[in-house]
């Protein structure tokens, strides 16, 4: 195995033309140069330094070494620099996956910070439900996610799929009830979901739609799903309209709230849980751990 020392004091012993001069170069000693040359010599099967009185020559395998010698320490040179400057801050790539209303909210805000504190660490963004999220985690096509879980509907089967990652908790977001302001109900307090069983119901992403469904079936009625999407603004404007009722997470009404759509407490209380999801070792890496500080932050002003 040629080693990094081994190529600088074949490059040295050719640009010094002593093993004296050679060590005084790389600030060795001479004894050490002579032993680090032996064990190259050992492990190439080969003699690399013609030894001629006080002045050493290269070999021809010798020549080889010190010829290749330049172009790999300037590749390793150059390796260390850029590695150095991942680890410090100065550089660095994250690839981030998130749920569309996280992307509306707290994402945005970490990415702000990140870009302020580390103006030369670069995060790219897409936006992932979280099956896919996660799973372009594991696949090595992220390297954090973004995901939530509703409370006690599919949380052993996240728990299972997170037992090997890192998941950082961010906040607890409140499920609230939307209904058209001229709607029965629409002046108490709380509503609970049996009071909504005749009601035409909006769902909105598969686990959305899950989740509707488990407080529907524990309220003791199947809902009449009527329309289905994941463009939360559409829900509320079909809730507007009189066409149906929805729950929609605190999250999104915070950053848009339609004037016609009176948004109330589940009784009993439901949320969900958001989180940052990386892997152990990327969890290491300073630009994905100052990552994911970021959306902790960010978190505490959306939560």
């Amino acid at each position: 195995m040629i080693d990094a020392a081994g190529l600088r004091v074949m490059k040295a012993i050719r640009d010094e033309g002593s093993f004296t001069a050679a060590a005084a170069s790389l600030g060795y000693t001479q004894p050490a140069v002579s032993q680090m040359v032996r064990r190259l010599e050992q492990r190439t099967g080969t003699v690399l330094v013609e030894r001629l009185g006080r002045k050493v020559r290269l070999t021809e395998a010798g020549e080889v070494l010190a010829r290749y010698a330049g172009t790999v320490l300037t590749a390793l040179d150059a390796a260390e620099e850029e590695v150095a400057a991942i680890a410090g801050l100065r550089s660095g790539r994250v690839r981030l996956w998130a749920f569309p209303s996280s992307s509306a909210t707290v994402v945005p805000h970490a990415l702000a910070l990140v870009k302020r504190r580390y103006p030369d660490v670069v995060v790219t963004f897409n936006e992932a439900e979280p099956p896919e999220s996660l799973a372009a985690l594991r696949a090595g096509e992220c390297d954090i996610a973004v995901a939530f879980t509703y409370e006690g509907l599919d949380l052993g089967e996240i728990q299972e799929d997170l037992e090997s990652l890192a998941v950082t908790k961010l906040l607890d977001d409140e499920v609230r009830l939307a209904l058209p302001k001229n709607h029965p109900l629409a002046k108490r307090k709380g509503v609970s979901l049996d009071d909504l069983s005749d009601d035409p119901w909006i769902a909105g992403c598969p686990k959305c739609r899950g989740h509707l469904l488990h407080l529907a079936r524990e309220a003791g009625f199947a809902p009449d799903v009527a329309f289905e999407t994941e463009d939360y603004v559409a829900v509320q404007g079909l809730v507007a309209e009189g066409l149906g009722v929805a729950l929609i997470p605190d999250l999104i009404l915070r950053t848009t709230h339609h004037p016609d759509v009176v948004a109330l407490p589940v009784e009993p209380a439901s949320r969900r849980e958001i989180f940052a999801v990386t892997t152990p070792d990327l969890s290491r890496v300073p630009a994905v751990a100052a990552t994911i500080d970021a959306l902790v932050e960010a978190a505490k002003v959306h939560g």
